[in-house]
C-alpha cells in the first residue's frame, strides 16, 4: 500500500502578489482611518480619500484572505492521510464449481459457491465461519484471484482479482493459507518445507520491506531469526510463514485457518496486530477459522457460510452472543442445526441416511472417459473407477 506523502505547498504567485498589493494599498502609519474625513494630510499635501479607494483596499484584503485560506486548506488536504473510497470486497451473484477430471464443468448440483452476493467495507475485521465443506477456502481463493470467475462477479479494491494481477503483485491483496508443502519425486506429495534455511534469510529476502516492519513482525510472532526451517516445530514454521505473508503492508488480507498451529499467546498477539493494522491503515482482514476462543471482541462483522451460500452476515454489534462471550456456543448451535438439516434432507430423499459418494451417471461417464486417472497421481481419483488400460 502506498504510504501517503506529506506535501507542503509554497504560497502561490497570486498569494504573493495579493500580499504586495495589500502592503502598497495600506499606509504605514496609523493615521489612515483617522484621516478618512480630512482633505489635508499631515505633511500639507492635499489628498482626497474617496469611496473608490476604500472599496479597492477592502476588495484586495478580501481576495488576499481568501487566497490565504485556500492555501491553508490545500496544505491541510495534502498532509492529511487520504482515506480510500469504495468497498474492500464485493461479490455479485458469485457461483463457482470445480471442473471434472476432463476439465469440463459438472452438473449444477456440484456448485461449491452458489449465487453469493456480499459487500465488505474497508477497515473491517471479518470472521468467516462455516462447517467443513461449506466453501470457505474456495471463497477465499476466488477472492484472492486463484480461480477464474466472470468479470463483475468479484471485485476487490474495485478490481477483478483474477484479471488484474497487480493487486497481488503489489501486495495490496494477500492470501495466506494452507501449509508450506511441496511434492518431492520418489518421496511423496505434500512434504513439509523443511530446508536448511535460517528464518533471518527468509525474512530479509523480500525487497522493498522496511526493517521496522520486519522487526515488528518478529516481535509480534515471537520469531527467533536464527531458527532453521529443518529444525523447528510445525508451530514455529507456521510463525515464519505468517510473517512472510505479512511483510508487505496489505489493503486486503485473506487468512485461511493459519492459526491452527499457534499457541494461545501467539494467536492472541497476532489477532491484536491485525486489528491494529485495520485501525491504523483502514485495511481489511477476512479470517476463516474453527478456533473461536478469545475472538468475541475481534471481528467487526461475522459471515456464516453453509452449503456454498451466505446464511448470515451481520455486524458484530447485532449479535448479542458476542457481547456475552459465547461465540463458541453460538457457532456450535449453527453447525448442529446445519448438520441436522443436511442429514434430514438426505434421509427424506432416499428413505435412509447413506453415503452416496461419487456414484451416478455423471461420475461413471467421466471415469469411463478418462479411465479415472488424475494427472500426476498414482491413484484413482474417482470411487469405483477402473484402473485398467483402455484399448480401442
Amino acid at each position: 500500500m502506498p504510504v501517503p506523502v506529506s506535501v507542503t505547498h509554497g504560497k502561490s504567485s497570486t498569494g504573493r502578489q495579493s500580499e504586495i498589493a495589500i502592503h502598497e494599498a495600506l499606509p504605514t502609519t496609523s493615521s489612515f482611518f483617522a484621516g478618512l474625513g480630512s482633505a489635508q494630510a499631515s505633511n500639507g499635501t492635499a489628498r482626497q480619500v474617496t469611496a473608490m479607494d476604500v472599496t479597492a483596499v477592502t476588495t484586495t484584503t478580501t481576495t488576499a484572505t481568501m487566497t490565504t485560506t485556500a492555501t491553508a486548506a490545500d496544505v491541510t488536504a495534502a498532509t492529511a492521510p487520504r482515506q480510500p473510497v469504495g468497498h474492500a470486497i464485493e461479490t455479485n451473484g458469485l457461483s463457482f464449481q470445480y471442473p471434472g477430471i476432463d476439465g469440463r464443468p459438472l452438473d449444477e448440483s456440484h456448485f461449491v459457491i452458489k449465487d453469493m452476493s456480499i459487500t465488505i467495507p474497508r477497515g473491517s475485521t471479518v470472521l468467516l465461519i462455516g462447517p467443513n465443506g461449506a466453501g470457505k477456502t474456495t471463497l477465499l481463493k476466488v477472492l484472492a484471484g486463484k480461480h477464474m470467475v466472470r468479470e463483475g462477479a468479484v471485485a476487490v479494491l474495485s478490481a477483478s482479482p483474477f484479471h488484474d494481477p497487480s493487486l497481488t503483485t503489489s501486495g495490496k491483496l494477500n492470501y495466506v493459507g494452507g501449509n508450506w508443502e511441496r511434492d518431492v519425486a520418489f518421496a511423496g506429495y505434500s512434504i513439509p518445507l523443511a530446508g536448511d534455511i535460517p528464518a533471518r534469510q527468509m525474512l530479509n529476502s523480500m525487497p522493498g520491506v522496511s526493517k521496522e516492519r520486519i522487526k515488528r513482525l518478529v516481535d509480534v510472532l515471537d520469531i527467533d531469526p536464527e531458527w532453521r526451517m529443518h529444525l523447528v516445530s510445525d508451530g514455529q514454521r507456521r510463525r515464519v510463514q505468517i510473517a512472510m505473508g505479512l511483510l508487505k503492508p496489505f489493503d486486503v488480507l485473506l487468512l485461511d485457518e493459519i492459526t491452527v498451529d499457534l499457541d494461545v499467546l501467539g494467536r492472541a498477539d497476532l489477532m491484536k496486530f491485525l486489528r491494529e493494522e485495520c485501525a491504523e491503515r483502514n485495511a481489511t482482514v477476512v479470517y476463516a477459522t474453527h478456533i473461536f476462543d478469545g475472538l468475541e471482541s475481534w471481528p467487526s462483522h461475522v459471515v456464516y457460510v453453509a452449503q456454498g451460500q451466505v446464511q448470515l452476515y451481520e455486524e458484530s454489534g447485532a449479535i448479542p452472543e458476542l457481547a456475552r462471550g459465547n461465540l463458541l456456543g453460538l457457532v456450535e448451535g449453527w453447525l448442529r442445526e446445519e448438520r441436522d438439516r443436511r442429514l434430514g434432507a438426505r434421509a427424506h430423499e432416499t428413505g435412509r441416511i447413506e453415503y452416496r459418494g461419487d456414484q451416478g451417471s455423471v461420475a461413471d461417464a467421466l471415469a469411463e472417459w478418462n479411465n479415472g486417472w488424475k494427472a500426476g497421481r498414482m491413484t484413482s481419483s474417482l470411487k469405483q473407477s477402473s484402473n485398467a488400460v483402455m484399448r480401442g
